[in-house]
This record gives structure tokens, sequence and C-alpha cells, in this order.
């Protein structure tokens, strides 16, 4: 989906990386329109079910490197190939802006159709809040620690550095 952002023309996809169909509502909490969630920096991505990850390995949740997100590492690069690419915190913020985003309606009423996705959980990998927040990787860190993420829910949206980066969040891709 070709969608401008600040005077910037960017190919989006328009359902999360590794979902099997675009979601259906803000709320959705369907595993086929989540997709798949990754840890920052890393090439496993992570699918679930609602009871259960897969695959179901041992959860890293000791992420600290000082690190944006490298595009040998780069999922979107990796799944959709040459050029496409997880957006950067600068990016989030002008589509933020430029679709004056302030819950999790505005989002999916977008043209890319972003939804509550939920997380996988900074400690456990347990799926957490998947129908009520919605948060998105940028490609650009913090610090060592924190990533900064795209988030909503139903009162709010923001551009923050709220995920540390042991956290399984989902992917939107796009290509310049």
């Amino acid at each position: 989906m070709q969608q401008v952002f600040s005077g910037q023309t960017k190919c989006w996809i328009t359902q999360n990386l590794g979902a099997d169909r675009q979601a259906l509502s803000a709320t959705d909490d369907t595993e086929e329109s989540a997709g798949w969630y990754w840890q920052f920096n890393r090439k496993q991505g992570y699918k679930h079910d609602g009871m259960i990850r897969t695959p179901n390995t041992t959860w890293n949740f000791s992420i600290s490197e000082n690190s944006d997100w490298i595009s040998a590492n780069d999922p979107c690069n990796l799944m959709l190939g040459s050029g496409w690419r997880i957006p950067s915190r600068t990016e989030w913020y002008n589509a933020s802006i430029s679709g004056n985003w302030n819950n999790c309606n505005e989002t999916f009423a977008s043209m890319l159709k972003l939804h509550n996705a939920g997380i996988l959980g900074n400690d456990d990998g347990v799926l957490y809040y998947r129908g009520a927040n919605g948060n998105y990787w940028s490609s650009t860190q913090y610090n060592s620690n924190f990533s900064w993420i795209l988030g909503f829910y139903s009162d709010g949206s923001w551009i923050g550095h709220g995920n540390s980066k042991p956290g399984g969040l989902t992917l939107r891709c796009l290509k310049n």
C-alpha cells in the first residue's frame, strides 16, 4: 500500500509481518491477524495461538546491546526481500502525525489498518493484551535496554520507549 507521510511516499504492508490476513477491526484478537512477534534486533519470530508460543524455546529475557536493529537481522528484509525494512522512529512519528492518530480506532482507520495485536512479555514470552493494545517496533533504539515503539490502545497513541528489548512486539514493514 503506497502511503504519503510528511511528503514522502513509502510502500507499507497492510498487515503484520507473518499474519495470514489483514485485521478485521482495531480490537481483532486472532492469531491470523496478529502475525508474528519479535524481540528487538533478533531474526527469530514467534507465533502465539493464545496458549502456546511457537517455537516454544527458552525465552531470552535479557537483551542489552547498544545498537539499532541491524539490517542482517531485519525480518522484513529476510522474509520479504531486498529493500523491505522496519520503519525508524522518525517514520512512525511522521505516520502518526500525518494520520492524526490518537487511539486504536484511528490507527485502524488508516490505510495501514494497524490494530491491537498485543505483546509477548519481556520476562516470560507469554501473550499479553491481544485485542487491547498495539505495540510496533521501530528500528531505532532508545538506549541499550529500550527501543522506540509506536504504541496505542482505546484512549491513546504515542511514540515512546515503553518496552524493553526482550519483549516480543509485532512488525510492519516498509519499502522506499
